[in-house]
């Protein structure tokens, strides 16, 4: 089973460092409208910068209607631009900037959350000490949380 989902993980980590970059989804989306330019200049047989405005019309959904395909070769361009941008490109594109924007700047970083382990370190033995000299006896101490699931990656590792 895992030889079968090997290529859907590929795509998967292919598609999460393509997310993860602003420069690279830029650059990706400049190619595409460069690229469907070019060929949809070679098929419909129109000017580069007709057909570079087509394609950036078309990738943006927005559809003027002042250039359109007349060849199969053409629409079936057009057809997978527009699906490559509306279902990859541009949610990505957008799930990016919004991750930006839901980002938790009160959140601990690692090594604030180790200092403040240490600390509840250091008072507990200290609340001990001072309960021993008082002759107090302590509660026990609860049982450990249980361990976080693996996750895939460290799954992954043990194989």
């Amino acid at each position: 089973m895992d030889v079968l989902l090997q290529p859907f993980r590929w795509v998967y980590r292919g598609l999460v460092w393509f997310a993860n970059s602003p420069r690279t989804l830029i650059t990706s989306y400049l190619l595409m409208i460069v690229v469907a330019g070019v060929i949809y200049s070679h098929v419909e047989h129109k000017s580069a910068a007709d057909s570079v405005w087509w394609a950036v019309v078309t990738a943006s959904t927005v559809g003027y209607g002042d250039i359109s395909p007349t060849t199969g070769a053409g629409r079936a361009l057009a057809a997978l631009l527009i699906s490559t941008m509306v279902l990859l490109v541009i949610p990505l594109i957008t799930a990016h900037f919004a991750s930006q924007l839901i980002v938790d700047d009160d959140a601990f970083e690692h090594d604030e959350q180790e200092e403040l382990k240490a600390d509840v370190r250091r008072m507990r033995a200290l609340v001990e000490e001072l309960a021993a000299r008082q002759g107090i006896t302590l509660p026990p101490e609860p049982p450990p949380p249980p361990p976080p699931p693996a996750t895939r990656r460290a799954r992954r590792s043990r194989r």
